[in-house]
């Protein structure tokens, strides 16, 4: 069966970065399945996944904006450190939901100093090239309760 809209596809991945990095796999995991078409991956993947075959082999890659775009400056802010005063053991890295009226938002740490931290609002993997090593283990169509739901069974 052939990758279209509506199928249900299972893989083994392997993600890395421009230096060879491993940022995720499915190795020593079971296989990703998502419904083709639904947007549950990035689009950069999934145009590439589309009229592929159970068994087909490839590797892609992918710029930041078939992935997960580029670096939005204005997600980046600076807060003072005070709005933050109840967070124990504040670090780099770490990730908050912050809300912002009625949404809430994941941010990452960027930075912290004396009086202000620095609060990234970008995905992780935003601006990052990205490079897919990929194999099709399964195809099928998505069953009607597949598709209402969004969830693969």
């Amino acid at each position: 069966m052939t990758v279209k809209e509506n199928a249900v596809v299972s893989m083994e991945y392997n993600l890395t970065d421009n230096e060879g990095n491993v940022i995720d796999t499915t190795k020593d995991r079971a296989v990703f399945s998502y419904i083709h078409g639904a947007g549950m991956i990035i689009k950069g993947l999934e145009s590439e996944l589309t009229g592929k075959n159970l068994g087909d082999k490839f590797s892609v890659e992918l710029s930041p904006d078939d992935a997960y775009g580029p670096v939005n400056d204005q997600m980046i802010q600076n807060v003072p450190i005070e709005q933050l005063s109840g967070i124990e053991n504040l670090q780099q890295g770490m990730q908050l939901q912050v809300q912002s009226g009625e949404m809430s938002h994941i941010v990452t740490v960027a930075e912290i100093g004396e009086k202000e931290v620095t609060i990234d609002g970008n995905h992780p993997l935003a601006g990052v090239p990205l490079k897919f090593d990929v194999e099709v283990v399964d195809v099928r169509d998505a069953t009607a309760e597949e598709l209402d739901s969004g969830q693969v069974n």
